[in-house]
């Protein structure tokens, strides 16, 4: 499958005609190595900065993104519980 990326002028850019652009690349998911054999499951998706994570049920509703450090410490915790 081909994605097709939206780029967009960087609000870093000035006004001259050279200029960056910018365009948000889609995580790809797969379930997590920490969800059940259920239904029920977390998805995460490695980031250039860090993680997400979503509801394998409703995909849809977006990921909550973790920043490197975050997603480190909080591995750190779940597994110590």
């Amino acid at each position: 499958m081909r994605t097709t990326l939206n780029f967009q002028k960087s609000s870093y850019s000035g006004h001259a005609q050279n200029c960056v652009e910018v365009a948000p690349i889609p995580p790809t998911f797969h379930r997590s190595s920490y969800s059940g054999r259920g239904q029920d499951r977390v998805e995460v998706a490695d980031l250039p900065c860090g993680a997400a994570i979503r509801d394998s049920k409703h995909p849809d509703a977006g990921h909550l993104p973790f920043p490197a450090s975050e997603w480190s410490t909080f591995l750190t915790t779940a597994l110590r519980a």
